[in-house]
């Protein structure tokens, strides 16, 4: 993993083998991100676990066995209740018969590159907290997260 800093703009290279949320949240924690917009992703990965979430709020997933054209990438990466990084990302795959597939990645490791660019939040209130009934973990913002008492960080 390689970056470069631009004010509030960090461009992101991923190597060969770095999974990609695995690697934003060490980014987070190297550069004590407390919020981040995660605007483009391009490259090539492997072993994509992608999927959606049905109206009961239950995940389903797909898998692209070997490698696939990373087409985009788009999200977030907010704090968890317990204060750890926590990345919610959307993606856009190709096979290699150029066949899209989309949705929610679950996890990726590069294959050959990932190109991202994020726009860090400092000021921003935010935070993930699971939601009752469901697999999702919602975002919390604002007087949400200030009126629970969180470990949630305003600016860094």
């Amino acid at each position: 993993m390689e970056w470069t800093c631009s004010g509030d703009d960090i461009m992101l290279r991923l190597d060969p083998g770095e999974e990609l949320h695995a690697s934003l949240h060490a980014l987070a924690d190297t550069l004590g991100m407390n919020a981040a917009a995660i605007t483009s992703g391009i490259g090539r990965v492997r072993n994509a676990v992608y999927g959606y979430m049905d109206d009961d709020h239950v995940y389903h997933r797909r898998t692209i066995e070997g490698g696939a054209e990373l087409v985009a990438l788009q999200g977030n990466l907010v704090r968890h209740e317990q204060g750890h990084p926590f990345t919610h990302l959307h993606i856009v795959l190709s096979d290699d018969d150029l066949r899209p597939a989309a949705g929610h990645l679950f996890e990726a490791t590069v294959h050959v590159t990932a190109e991202l660019h994020l726009r860090r939040m400092n000021a921003a209130v935010a935070m993930r907290c699971p939601l009752e009934n469901s697999q999702f973990t919602a975002l919390r913002l604002g007087d949400e997260v200030q009126g629970e008492g969180s470990k949630a960080v305003v600016g860094s």
